[in-house]
């Protein structure tokens, strides 16, 4: 027993690589944490602390990994890119218009290669063909326009 004693790092070494190597199947990252804090004990014997140092210490350690750590890391790896998919991509692109766009009567823009039927984002403004046109919004099937502003010359 006096061995064990005064070999205790060696215990935990073997218990941090253990939770370790179990962590690899499950994938939880709850044994990586306990792992972490039997890595803790471990320096705690290495410094020749008494067993319920050493114990206190890998308790201590774990459940701040626990606490601390494995929250934010969780949700890290849990959360992808911000992914902008189907028309919500094409606001803030450019255009040109195709048919007259006014409030009474929506028109016709062309973004990316596609043809959108498309009204002015202000009621006020009609948009002449060969116009070119930021896309503010899309609702449904039909894209909110404002005029892009030409610097005269």
């Amino acid at each position: 027993m006096d061995w064990l004693g005064d070999n205790a790092w060696a215990v935990w070494l073997g218990l941090g690589f253990t939770l370790g190597v179990a962590e690899l199947f499950s994938l939880d990252l709850i044994l990586l944490m306990l792992a972490v804090g039997a890595f803790a004990g471990m320096v705690a014997g290495l410094l020749s602390a008494p067993l319920v140092v050493q114990i206190l210490v890998a308790a201590a350690a774990s459940v701040a990994m626990l606490a601390l750590v494995r929250p934010s890391v969780v949700k890290r790896l849990h959360s992808g890119p911000d992914l902008e998919m189907s028309h919500h991509k094409l606001v803030g692109q450019q255009g040109v218009v195709l048919h007259e766009v006014s409030a009474l009567e929506p028109g016709r823009i062309r973004v990316s290669g596609e043809d959108w039927t498309a009204r002015p984002y202000d009621d006020l403004v009609t948009i002449a063909p060969g116009e070119a046109v930021e896309i503010l919004q899309i609702r449904g099937a039909t894209a909110y326009v404002h005029p892009v502003p030409r610097l005269e010359s």
